[in-house]
């Protein structure tokens, strides 16, 4: 049974591990439920089960509902012991781990806002962070990552430095030190509403300076009870999280993935697909790169196959591509059939169920082979912080693992709107959830427009930021006197209310002879190639398209020996850009409302990966348009020298 946010009474009374929650009427009562009084409720609830697993640390890390709570109320008393009061700002600078999630409940116990951040971000981005949020105190995973922002922060008077790790160093508290100077403290919970501010999210700083976004216990707490209505999770569910926790997507995934009594299970880049099979998830919460890779490693595997096996898999994945495009039509979920006839959509049902017979005998055969290597008990997956790509989605519908796709931003906590397992229309985001509401409006006027065009999302509802700390100016920009958001991402609503994303407002790219293009869906096309690793569509105030592509050399080198071409010179050959050349016209083609001006008529190959390391990707794994263009300069110039 998922474990209700109503608290069993109104007052919690004030000792060492009791919070107090207002008095409020029944009907209110759900209100006065703020993260520390959940964690408490917990561990109450759920006891010894295993909370949070980090089976990759050394040595490997299990902590129960019941020890986590415990430790992070010692955490909360320690920070109080330390002069640390409700309403004081401490940076945290770390990676995931269970002492990551710690910090994160009991500075928030100690009624502090934490201002999160990965240890592995530019030194000098960290240290705006810890001196713009008015930081008292900095909680670093190790000695490592504090010797790297040691010196950027010699002039600011930072009074405690608390490391995480277990080493020992001179001026800095160790995280064991915090827990015993709590334990031997009289802790004194402070009392908190929905209306206290919790956390500062610093966004990535791609067009400048980060910008603090203040989310409260408010914002947070709405997103663990709406996120019910998107994915009903079992008691006991086990759930691997890979994506950094100090990210608003994954925080407030696993903050409601803890409120349904399932384990989390840290894992990582390096061990997902490992992960996968060993610890057996029944859910998992990613970006659209990890799906691509799991997609990639697949089409990898169904290309290796040769003779009979290769042309049943090909026969099988033709019909059952044939029978949800008829099925999606006869249940009124294809984005691109809301006006067919009545006549047509029967036509298309018994289509459908003339060919389900075959999709099931694809499913036994193939379909369920392909589940058991990439997940043998994942019954749904969510897919957020970022764009999946639309085959992307397609191919796990018709392999049967269900992704449910979702929408949001930092500033909203972060979902505005998912996919359910009842309701999953591919393609699309989802409907708004609980208490959200989503207008598209006119980009010049900002009027709403009528159902079916394209224009502005803009969003209202529990989950939206107070605004920017310290930045009236940039908060006016986004957020009007009546509280609607401007997310800046472009879309429209379909008839059934779900949200389909066309592009970022200012990603559009504008050609000389008027025309607005959105990259971002023809690198969904473009990276449906063997080929093809990664691209980034340019060509803003230029005649016509270009790309920065990175190739996927693997699948080069296979082409090259299978053309018979010098391996060592394939990627310099006329032959192999005459190939991605034809894959990018191909792939665009392909696209789905094409047009002349989609045409992206020169590349450049660029000589690494766009990765987290050379600051060409987020730790969300989406590329960083405006930096890659930047980097590479020299190449776009050269693609418009004519």
């Amino acid at each position: 049974m998922p474990i209700s946010c109503q608290s069993s009474s109104a007052v919690h009374t004030q000792k060492q591990g009791c919070f107090s929650a207002v008095m409020m009427s029944s009907s209110e009562l759900n209100d006065s439920i703020t993260l520390p009084i959940l964690w408490q409720q917990l561990a109450e609830r759920f006891g010894d089960r295993p909370a949070l697993c980090a089976p990759h640390s050394k040595p490997s890390v299990t902590l129960s509902y019941r020890d986590l709570y415990r430790e992070a109320l010692d955490f909360a008393s320690g920070l109080q012991a330390l002069g640390l009061s409700k309403g004081d700002s401490v940076a945290i600078i770390s990676e995931n781990s269970p002492r990551w999630f710690t910090c994160d409940a009991g500075t928030m116990m100690a009624g502090l806002v934490n201002a999160p951040r990965s240890s592995v971000a530019d030194a000098q981005e960290l240290a705006y962070i810890v001196r713009h949020s008015q930081s008292r105190a900095v909680i670093v995973e190790h000695a490592k990552a504090w010797a790297k922002l040691q010196p950027q922060l010699t002039d600011y008077p930072l009074e405690h430095v608390i490391l995480l790790s277990d080493e020992q160093l001179e001026g800095c508290t160790t995280f064991a030190e915090v827990q015993a100077n709590g334990q031997s403290h009289d802790f004194q919970p402070p009392v908190l509403t929905r209306q206290d501010l919790a956390t500062l999210i610093y966004t990535s700083g791609t067009t400048g300076k980060p910008k603090g976004v203040m989310l409260t216990h408010g914002n947070l707490m709405h997103q663990v009870e709406a996120l019910r209505q998107l994915m009903q999770l079992k008691d006991g569910d086990r759930v691997l999280s890979i994506l950094p926790t100090w990210h608003a997507y994954e925080r407030a995934g696993e903050y409601f993935v803890l409120s349904q009594g399932c384990t989390l299970i840290y894992t990582g880049p390096r061990y997902l697909k490992k992960d996968l099979a060993i610890e057996k998830p029944h859910f998992m919460v990613a970006v659209p790169r990890i799906w691509e890779l799991l997609y990639d490693g697949v089409q990898q595997q169904l290309k290796q196959q040769e003779g009979f096996k290769k042309q049943l898999a090909e026969f099988f994945l033709g019909v059952s591509d044939r029978y949800l495009t008829q099925q999606r039509i006869a249940t009124n979920t294809s984005l691109e059939h809301f006006d067919i006839s009545p006549v047509a959509r029967q036509q298309a049902k018994l289509q459908a169920a003339a060919l389900a017979p075959l999709h099931a005998l694809g499913d036994r055969l193939i379909y369920a082979k392909i589940r058991d290597t990439i997940a043998p008990q994942l019954r749904y997956a969510a897919s957020g912080g970022g764009s999946l790509p639309n085959h992307i989605d397609r191919f796990f519908e018709l392999v049967g693992i269900e992704v449910l796709n979702g929408y949001g931003l930092t500033e909203t906590s972060p979902v505005l709107a998912g996919r359910s397992p009842s309701h999953n229309v591919r393609g699309s985001v989802g409907r708004a959830i609980v208490g959200t509401e989503i207008q598209i409006v006119d980009p010049a006027t900002h009027q709403p427009l009528p159902q079916g065009s394209i224009g502005l999302v803009f969003a209202r509802g529990p989950q939206v930021m107070q605004g920017y700390f310290n930045n009236p100016e940039a908060t006016a920009k986004v957020l009007n006197a009546d509280g609607w958001f401007n997310t800046e991402d472009l879309g429209w609503l379909t008839p059934d209310s779900d949200l389909v994303l066309t592009g970022r407002a200012k990603d559009t790219i504008v050609l000389r002879n008027g025309e607005n293009i959105e990259p971002v869906p023809l690198e969904d096309a473009c990276s449906r190639s063997l080929y093809i690793s990664q691209i980034v569509v340019v060509g803003q105030d230029q005649k016509r398209l270009g790309a920065l592509v990175v190739i996927n050399e693997e699948a080069i080198a296979e082409w090259g020996q299978a053309q018979g071409l010098e391996k060592d010179a394939v990627l310099e050959l006329p032959e192999t850009r005459d190939l991605l050349a034809a894959e990018l016209r191909q792939r665009v083609k392909e696209r789905p409302g094409y047009r002349a001006d989609d045409t992206i008529a020169d590349f450049r190959l660029v000589p690494e990966p766009f990765t987290v390391e050379n600051g060409l990707m987020t730790q969300t794994l989406k590329v960083k348009r405006k930096q890659a263009i930047e980097r590479y300069a020299n190449l776009v110039a050269d693609m418009y020298s004519d």
